[in-house]
């Protein structure tokens, strides 16, 4: 094993020798060359106040309705087809899906809520409902050990809920994407 080690990062070193060589004659090499701080610096426009809201509700769209659509489909739906009951056939499988929902919706809320604040109208909408998305950090937890209650999905609805209608009083309409599971684990 010690034998490959120095093949090995004789390898390494050619590969980045070359990838060095490589970069700086793409700049053009010699007096004229620029660095790539410089060429970042060209290549980069400044964002408009108007282009940052956009981008700020576009985000926020998108993070609230996969959220939303991950709470639906793998929380809400599975609860009231009685797949959490105890003996109910599935109920293993639709728990460890709700789990990795309840987590991925969390982290889709936060970001959502992070996203709000780039947009003025949408920040003062999404602001005073921090709190209910905070109160939603054990809920992965309790899904996957089988502890959730009507009252739980219930104060998710209402989260999603209240982020839904935050966003269409500024003008940004949530609407549901349900996310693939491999979406969820990732």
């Amino acid at each position: 094993m010690h034998a490959r080690n120095p093949l090995r990062r004789a390898v390494v070193a050619l590969l980045l020798s070359c990838a060095l060589l490589v970069s700086t004659s793409a700049c053009g090499g010699g007096d004229k060359a620029k660095s790539v701080a410089d060429v970042s610096a060209a290549k980069a426009t400044p964002t408009s106040s108007a282009q940052a809201q956009k981008f700020a509700k576009t985000r926020f769209v998108t993070n609230a309705g996969l959220a939303a659509g991950a709470t639906y489909q793998w929380i809400i739906k599975p609860f009231r087809a009685g797949k959490f009951k105890k003996g109910a056939h599935g109920r293993t499988l639709a728990l460890i899906k709700a789990g990795l929902a309840g987590a991925f919706a969390y982290n889709r809320l936060k970001a959502a809520a992070h996203n709000a604040k780039g947009d003025p109208l949408l920040s003062k909408a999404v602001a005073p409902l921090t709190a209910g998305i905070a109160s939603l950090k054990g809920l992965a937890s309790k899904l996957r050990d089988g502890d959730v209650g009507k009252g739980d999905v219930n104060s998710v609805e209402k989260v999603i809920t209240d982020v839904k209608d935050a966003g269409k009083s500024a003008g940004a309409e949530v609407k549901d994407k349900v996310p693939s599971l491999s979406d969820l684990k990732g």
